[in-house]
């Protein structure tokens, strides 16, 4: 099982944070951080460079807190945060990603919320530094807190359509 985890754990945690480097840099194919406000300014967001920046950093801090297995139940909760955010953009294209739609970001919601019920497992930094186990009620407030957090950011930055 712990092996499961830690390859879980590397997999989903490196694409999370992958996919922020690519908002900020061009590095792993990024257009840089002009490039990422552009995408965010093309989505409906305020903030340009500033919304790219905050993003990015919160994809690549909880990814490599996800794939390190440290300090799980917030890396979670960051992960579950930005992906809303994705998922909510995707919204209107359906589920399929095909169509451009949800069904990656609801995948990354789903894996993190399942690390946090399994806990990161005993290759883990959590588990190194004794922080372990995450009692499985640490879930339900992950999720609501990653939730909420993706739903207000996209409430405060997103603008509305114009009429």
């Amino acid at each position: 099982m712990d092996a499961g985890l830690l390859i879980l754990r590397l997999l989903v945690g490196l694409l999370i944070a992958g996919h922020g480097v690519q908002k900020i840099s061009t590095h792993l194919g990024g257009k840089g951080l002009d490039g990422g406000a552009r995408e965010f300014r093309a989505d409906g967001f305020r903030g340009g460079a500033l919304t790219a920046l905050a993003a990015g950093g919160g994809q690549i801090g909880s990814g490599l807190l996800l794939a390190a297995g440290l300090l799980t139940p917030l890396a979670a909760t960051g992960a579950i945060g930005v992906m809303t955010v994705a998922l909510t953009v995707k919204w209107p294209n359906g589920l399929w990603v095909q169509n451009d739609g949800y069904e990656y970001p609801l995948v990354l919601i789903g894996t993190a919320a399942a690390l946090t019920a399994t806990g990161p497992g005993a290759w883990s930094l959590d588990r190194a530094l004794g922080l372990t186990p995450h009692p499985l009620w640490w879930t339900a407030p992950v999720l609501a807190a990653g939730l909420s957090s993706g739903l207000l950011a996209r409430l405060a930055l997103h603008r509305a359509p114009a009429a």
